[in-house]
C-alpha cells in the first residue's frame, strides 16, 4: 500500500492495527519453543535477535503483546505504514534496510539498549523470498545477542501478492503455530568465514522451523 500523505498513513495504520488485533483474538496460537526464555511476549530472559521471514511478519507482530522489541523497518513508503503500525503497538523502530543506508542502520541497531530484543526480516526488503542476507550475523556478533530463528504457519490462511513476495494472513478462528529455535551465539570477534557459516546455520534453521510449522498446521 503506497501512501504518501502522513495523515492517511496514520489513519490506515490505526485501522489495520484494530483489524488485526480483532482477528488475532479469534485465533488459537500454539507456541513451540526450544527455549521458553526466548518468547518475545514474556519480557524475561536475555535479549536476542529474532529472525522472521518477511511474508509471515504479521504473525510475529500480532501473536502477543511485545514487551521490549525493536524492529528494523525500511524507509520506503510501505515501510512508513508498517512503522506507524509498529509504533502503535509499542515497538521501537530503527529505519533503514539491508540495501540502502545499511551501515547507518547497523550502527543504530548496535546502539539499541542491551535489554531489548531486535527483530529482523533477513529476506527483506526485496528478496529473494526465504533467503538470508549478510548483516544479521554481524549485528549478533557486535551486540552479543544470540540469533533466534522462527517458523510460522496457520491451518487456514490467505496469501496476498505484494511485489516479490506474498504476505500470509491467517483466516479467522484458525490455529496458528509459532516455533522458535535454539539461540545461536555468534563470536564477537568472528571472521568473515565464521559469519558466513553462522548465516548458513540460520538459513537451515529457518527452513527447518518453517517446514515443521507447516506440518503441524496441516496435521492440526
Amino acid at each position: 500500500m503506497n501512501l504518501r500523505n502522513p495523515r492517511l498513513t496514520r489513519l490506515a495504520a490505526r485501522c489495520l492495527v484494530v483489524l488485526f488485533r480483532l482477528l488475532f483474538r479469534t485465533l488459537r496460537v500454539r507456541f513451540h519453543e526450544a527455549d521458553p526464555e526466548t518468547n518475545p511476549y514474556r519480557g524475561r530472559g536475555p535479549a536476542v535477535v529474532y529472525s522472521v521471514w518477511h511474508d509471515v511478519m504479521i504473525y510475529s507482530i500480532f501473536a502477543g503483546r511485545h514487551a521490549r522489541t525493536t524492529a528494523l523497518v525500511g524507509k520506503h513508503d510501505d515501510g512508513s505504514l508498517l512503522a506507524e503500525c509498529l509504533a502503535r503497538l509499542g515497538i521501537d523502530l530503527v529505519r533503514g534496510s539491508s540495501s540502502r543506508q545499511g551501515m547507518e542502520a547497523l550502527r543504530e541497531m548496535i546502539r539499541v539498549p542491551a535489554e531489548r530484543n531486535i527483530v529482523l526480516t533477513p529476506d527483506g526488503p526485496r528478496g529473494p523470498e526465504h533467503r538470508t542476507k549478510p548483516g544479521m550475523t554481524l549485528l549478533a556478533a557486535r551486540t552479543g545477542r544470540p540469533i533466534v530463528a522462527s517458523g510460522f504457519a496457520a491451518k487456514r490462511s490467505w496469501k496476498m501478492a505484494a511485489g516479490w513476495t506474498r504476505f500470509e494472513i491467517p483466516l479467522p478462528f484458525t490455529k496458528v503455530y509459532f516455533l522458535t529455535g535454539t539461540p545461536l551465539a555468534v563470536p564477537k570477534d568472528a571472521t568473515r568465514e565464521q559469519l558466513e557459516e553462522c548465516e548458513t546455520l540460520v538459513q537451515q534453521e529457518m527452513d527447518r522451523l518453517t517446514k515443521e510449522a507447516r506440518q503441524l498446521a496441516l496435521a492440526g
